[in-house]
């Protein structure tokens, strides 16, 4: 029991590779993120770190790091990586799904509000319109999820 061990939390912490695994699956996606953004429009813009959407997605990428870590550490046939299998597929499907279309309706919003703002009737905010990711940026996520924790293990 992690309460009667003498190591402390941050020993702990510091030897869990399942988590280990995830995060740094996590943080590379985020930091190629960055990259390509950098690449595709010849600038840095710090929100790239902290916003969602984009390639690859980090959410996808850490909780597949996450499922194959627990496959690879409890085995492919234990609970924990049934459970982790199971939030990885809400994870992916609410990235390209539900949150992708709240971004389709984000965009339209902001143009029914600029429509609205040009004929000086109301001033609004803009909505947020890059919530989800492509099936291809949730593929590549999940892609470079599985490939970090491999690695990770290896």
């Amino acid at each position: 029991m992690a309460f009667h061990n003498p190591d402390s939390f941050l020993d702990q912490f510091g030897r869990n590779k399942v988590l280990l695994a995830a995060l740094l699956a996590w943080a590379v996606a985020q930091s190629l993120k960055m990259i390509l953004g950098v690449i595709r429009e010849k600038r840095f813009n710090f929100r790239w770190l902290m916003t969602s959407g984009g390639m690859p997605s980090s959410h996808v990428s850490m909780s597949m790091s996450l499922t194959t870590a627990c496959g690879l550490t409890y085995g492919f046939d234990s609970g924990i990586f049934a459970v982790s299998l199971g939030f990885a597929t809400i994870t992916m499907f609410d990235a390209q799904g539900i949150r992708r279309h709240s971004g389709r309706q984000a965009k339209l919003l902001n143009k029914i509000v600029d429509d609205i703002y040009a004929h000086k009737a109301v001033e609004e905010a803009r909505v947020k319109e890059l919530l989800g990711h492509t099936p291809v940026e949730v593929f590549a996520g999940g892609a470079l999820g599985i490939l970090i924790a491999i690695i990770f293990y290896a």
